[in-house]
């Protein structure tokens, strides 16, 4: 079924922030655990220093973002100056969503998440594929 823009409702932070937490849910074990060990922050759009990090001048460009240490490099030497995060970014989302048309929004926010977490976790395309059924 297709969506019409009358159907489309911009869900705020705090909404965006629960389908993350619903995604986290479907993740399979030993996995779910772990990422919830990750702090997920929901942002409108990337902050400016990241974007500058990032060479990137389009804030739309960026729907989320992994900033950590990924588990396959991580040393008991390593000393965290923050916990390992990964940000989504709720109006960059928001306009794939659009775009799309006729793809649920909790089935997009858990795609960007489980690409996130996949820096996280070191995974590979197959790895995530296994997980993120998104070309089905």
């Amino acid at each position: 079924m297709t969506r019409t823009p009358a159907d489309w409702t911009a869900p705020d932070l705090a909404a965006f922030e629960r389908l993350a937490d619903d995604a986290l849910d479907t993740l399979p074990q030993p996995f779910r655990g772990a990422a919830r060990k990750v702090a997920i922050r929901v942002e409108d759009f990337a902050p400016d220093h990241i974007l500058r990090n990032m060479d990137m001048a389009d804030p739309f460009e960026l729907t989320g973002l992994y900033d950590g240490i990924p588990l396959t490099e991580k040393s008991t030497a390593d000393q965290p100056l923050q916990p390992d995060t990964i940000w989504l970014f709720r109006r960059p989302i928001l306009d794939e969503w659009a775009d799309r048309g006729n793809e649920p929004l909790g089935r997009l926010v858990a795609h960007v998440l489980v690409h996130e977490l996949a820096h996280h976790f070191g995974w590979s395309d197959a790895d995530i594929a296994a997980i993120d059924k998104w070309w089905e």
